[in-house]
């Protein structure tokens, strides 16, 4: 077992001292977390720049192809990572002979993902054409999506076992494999698109070959250290194997689909708002992705931490340690809010040189600027509700957060977000700022929402049990 998911004996330490001992576990936990997504990100930058230089086309059609994998894949991603709260509770409860039953039931459901991801992405000709699309820039995205999908059940091992990785407590094992992963992906970026060591240069297409390459050495080579390391030697994935359990199964989907369907409602709404957008030209839509970019990077930090508490706090919970659960939930939002007024304040006094940093031309520094403004306030919303839904996710409450996350994005966010950007009411259009502010009143309603929840359902002694996964099969 990992050294940072001890419990504390539910202690009589001063509150201040239990408190930075638990943040000290965070760290722990997070930072390897935080390189492992940024690696992920890394990917994605790489896959851009690359085709951005074969041509217009192979950047158009690797934008469009990544804008339908990434969609299906954080779904799954969300629906399997339901496995790492459940694992976490099982290894704080010592439940040790429940682990691998667990992680194999996951196993089953990634086969299933990877098959439907297949299909899907191997047959987007309607939506292709439905997209009117240039003859040669569809080709292009159709064989980036065939290519890729080579590599999507190598991608969705890797997700299913990080459950078992992270669920123990063993955060750097994802990390050092995110990190195995992009090292072998722009190599292979470089030879497949540009067409070296004797093969034809095969351009956006490449880009799918690279990934798929690159997720297939990953995962074989995570399948090695599983196999060989001394750690895991008591979950063996071979002499382990269990069956097919329609309990289990039940379990993990009971959790996790709220989870994957709250993650793409997420996502599903900034592609919205980027087709809301467009009309309003290329200035303010560049403008616009530039916000997002600066904001989505930094939303890497939180994010990592809010991971890092899902583990933490559905360990905590096992090991019937629901009191040390509550500080570490709460005191979290002290430490979520802290980062995020330092986020907010550095996008006040440095928009104008962030934005310098992406763009010379000065109408969309000038939109850019704007809406960094903006998105200062959105940061802190963002930062609170990620950090309460990751606590509620420890406790395996996914289901009425999913329904509180939904009500915020599409029944605030969205219909104030339209009415600020194309109406006269109440205010003069704003542009694209106005989608900005309706993001943050969403974002603000989830966070309200989310608090209430966490501080009024947190279980108690008495309950600590059932959030543990006591009844779980």
């Amino acid at each position: 077992m990992d050294e940072t998911h001890q419990p504390l004996p539910e202690p009589r330490q001063p509150l201040v001292a239990r408190t930075l001992t638990e943040w000290r576990t965070l760290a722990i936990l997070g930072g390897p977390i935080l390189i492992a997504q940024v690696a992920q990100m890394a990917n994605g930058v790489i896959d851009t720049i690359m085709a951005g230089h074969a041509s217009a086309e192979d950047l158009a059609a690797v934008g469009i192809g990544s804008s339908l994998w990434m969609p299906l894949f954080l779904f799954f991603m969300g629906m399997l990572g339901a496995l790492q709260p459940i694992i976490s509770g099982y290894n704080g409860a010592r439940e040790v002979n429940k682990i691998m039953p667990a992680t194999w039931q996951g196993l089953y459901l990634a086969a299933a993902g990877s098959v439907i991801m297949i299909l899907l992405l191997t047959h987007v000709h309607p939506v292709l054409a439905l997209l009117n699309l240039e003859a040669n820039t569809a080709r292009i995205t159709q064989g980036y999506l065939n290519a890729f999908a080579w590599g999507i059940p190598a991608l969705l091992l890797l997700t299913a076992l990080r459950g078992l990785t992270d669920g123990l407590g063993h955060t750097r094992v994802i990390m050092a494999f995110s990190v195995l992963s992009t090292l072998i992906n722009l190599p292979m970026n470089y030879i497949f698109i540009y067409g070296k060591l004797g093969l034809p240069a095969m351009g956006g297409v490449g880009c799918g070959w690279a990934t798929s390459i690159s997720n297939g050495v990953a995962a074989a080579a995570l399948l090695v250290y599983l196999n060989r390391s001394r750690v895991y030697r008591q979950f063996h994935l071979i002499s382990d194997w269990v069956k097919p359990d329609l309990a289990g199964i039940r379990y993990i989907l009971g959790i996790g689909v709220p989870i994957g369907f709250t993650i793409f409602v997420e996502a599903s709404l900034f592609s919205v708002i980027a087709l809301f957008l467009a009309p309003l030209g290329p200035v303010v839509v560049a403008g616009h992705q530039i916000a997002l970019n600066v904001v989505s990077l930094l939303f890497m930090l939180p994010l990592s931490i809010g991971m890092a508490l899902t583990l933490r706090v559905s360990f905590l919970m096992g090991a019937r340690a629901p009191a040390t659960a509550r500080l570490i939930s709460r005191s979290s939002l002290i430490l979520a809010s802290a980062t995020a007024l330092v986020f907010a304040i550095l996008l006040f006094v440095f928009s104008r040189e962030i934005a310098a940093l992406y763009t010379s031309d000065t109408e969309v520094q000038a939109v850019t600027v704007r809406l960094l403004m903006f998105a200062a306030l959105f940061q802190i919303a963002d930062v609170i509700q990620v950090t309460c839904i990751s606590a509620l996710r420890g406790y395996k409450d996914t289901r009425i957060p999913m329904f509180i996350m939904l009500f915020s994005f599409w029944g605030v966010g969205m219909p104030l977000g339209y009415m600020l950007t194309f109406m006269d009411w109440p205010v003069p259009p704003m542009g694209a700022a106005g989608f900005w502010v309706g993001l943050t009143g969403g974002l603000a309603s989830a966070s309200i929402l989310l608090g209430w929840r966490l501080f009024l359902f947190a279980p108690d002694d008495s309950q600590a049990g059932l959030a543990a996964g006591s009844r779980a099969p």
